[in-house]
Parts: structure tokens; C-alpha cells; sequence
């Protein structure tokens, strides 16, 4: 006998409030139901696909890759997961002899107005220690 679940259970397991699980089915992310109305019903299909999408959007894939990815295109790569031949920038700071500050902007997610008002407080903490 195949699993089957509620609306709440779904959103339960998946830690998603109702409107983002039928918001995703309605961009056609995730399967419909199966039944109507109140009889309508989640299979681990369902579980699977938000499972799936929660993933990548913790990831901070966009909707728009998601659904690429969802109708069979390719994965993306994991955060964090470095392929060969990958470029990384960092930006050192140095601060005093023996001290130096490095940034990935990227992985801490600052834009550039916030990486510089970051190194301008790390700066002023560091001249009211001398």
C-alpha cells in the first residue's frame, strides 16, 4: 500500500506552509493532488519533489533554475562544492603585521557596499585596541 498524506502532513514533513506548497503547484513545480477537494491526497511523489525544491532553495537556487532542474535539466552544484578550474575571489585585508582579514564576498553573501562597511568596523575595532 502506497503512503499517503494529508495537506498539513506534507507541510509538516517539509517544514513549507500551505500557500508555498500550492504556490509551487501552481508555477507546475510540484505534482497536484490526487483526489479533489477534501478528498484530495499527497503521495511520497509529492514528498519528494518539495523535499527536492527546499533543497535548492536553501541553496538559494532561483525559482526559475528550480524549475529547470525539476523538469530534468541538470543540477546545479551544491554551495560550497568547488569543480575544477573554478574561479573563487577573496579580498584580503591586511591589518597589521601578522594580521590579515580574508573574505569570500560570495560564499557571506555581501555585496560590495556591505564588504566595505565590514572591513571599515573591523578597522575601527582594531584601532581601539592599540
Amino acid at each position: 500500500m502506497t503512503t499517503i498524506y494529508s495537506i498539513d502532513q506534507l507541510c509538516a514533513l517539509t517544514d513549507l506552509p500551505k500557500r508555498t506548497v500550492r504556490y509551487y503547484m501552481q508555477l507546475g513545480l510540484v505534482d497536484r493532488p490526487v483526489g479533489e477537494t477534501r478528498a484530495a491526497h499527497y503521495t511520497p511523489v509529492h514528498l519528494g519533489q518539495l523535499m527536492q525544491i527546499r533543497k535548492l532553495a536553501d541553496a538559494g537556487v532561483s525559482l526559475e533554475r528550480i524549475r529547470t532542474v525539476m523538469a530534468g535539466g541538470e543540477s546545479p552544484v551544491a554551495e560550497g562544492e568547488r569543480q575544477p578550474g573554478a574561479i573563487r575571489v577573496r579580498s584580503h585585508v591586511f591589518i597589521a603585521p601578522g594580521i590579515e582579514l580574508q573574505i569570500d564576498p560570495q560564499e557571506a553573501g555581501l555585496s560590495p557596499e556591505q564588504l566595505r562597511a565590514f572591513v571599515r568596523s573591523v578597522m575601527t575595532e582594531w584601532e581601539k585596541t592599540k
